[in-house]
């Protein structure tokens, strides 16, 4: 099983514990070219998750601090040798 990233260190972290998708409270997907579409969600505990609609049951779940420095992180470059 591969590793989550932890946003804040870059590190490998421990996978959440499973939450079923009837917990997370998904917002409206965001699509580019090609309907690649990801979304993002938040649980009652306050815990973050980003999916891919192509695969509803699997995501990545951190927190929402976590998630803030993941979205900071890629938009000043730190994902764009993946472009």
């Amino acid at each position: 099983m591969p590793h989550i990233l932890d946003a804040a260190t870059a590190s490998p972290a421990a996978p959440a514990a499973t939450t079923t998708s009837a917990d997370i409270a998904w917002g409206e997907a965001f699509c580019s070219e090609g309907a690649n579409c990801f979304r993002f969600g938040l649980d009652d505990s306050g815990r973050a998750y980003i999916g891919s609609t192509l695969a509803p049951g699997e995501y990545v779940s951190d927190s929402v601090e976590a998630l803030r420095a993941l979205i900071s992180a890629v938009k000043s470059g730190a994902a764009d040798h993946l472009l």
